[in-house]
């Protein structure tokens, strides 16, 4: 059995993440998505509220299961023994941050890292940019999953 992992941060995920997790989905028989924790790094949503929302957006999906992990991706690969780790990119200045992670990770795990080209409709959806459009009032529904743009819409009303 195949299996990949899509580690991100999904806050919050998007219909980007979403095209590139399926296109995987049909590449593996079973894909990890894997919602990062990073206690340096300050996130909109809360883990359990990322993990929730990317579940409810994935349910479609039925070789897809969601995990957090709080620690590093190479030793998660590593351990359920990943075939590869799977990384959108939306052009070449995604590819210039993913590069040296991509190789730090196969020196950690053997675990190579496959780069997926986003499609060419959505390379301009991005989880800040997301954020930054609900933050100013404008429309969402067309980036991101309904129950995010709710969870997102709800969150901007309460913070506001």
């Amino acid at each position: 059995m195949s299996i990949a992992i899509c580690p991100g941060s999904y806050d919050p995920i998007t219909f980007g993440h979403l095209d590139v997790i399926e296109r995987t989905s049909k590449m593996f028989d079973e894909v990890v998505v894997l919602v990062a924790h990073n206690a340096k790094k300050k996130y909109l949503f809360t883990d359990d509220e990322r993990l929730a929302s990317a579940r409810e957006a994935l349910a479609f999906l039925p070789n897809i299961r969601v995990e957090l992990i709080d620690g590093l991706v190479a030793e998660y690969a590593k351990s359920i023994r990943a075939d590869a780790i799977v990384k959108g990119l939306r052009g070449p200045a995604d590819y210039d941050a993913e590069q040296a992670m991509a190789l730090l990770n196969r020196h950690l795990s053997g675990v190579e890292t496959i780069f997926v080209m986003g499609s060419s409709t959505l390379m301009h959806v991005a989880s800040s940019f997301v954020k930054d459009v609900a933050l100013h009032g404008g429309p969402i529904r067309d980036l991101v999953p309904v129950n995010v743009a709710r969870l997102l819409e709800e969150k901007v009303k309460n913070n506001g």
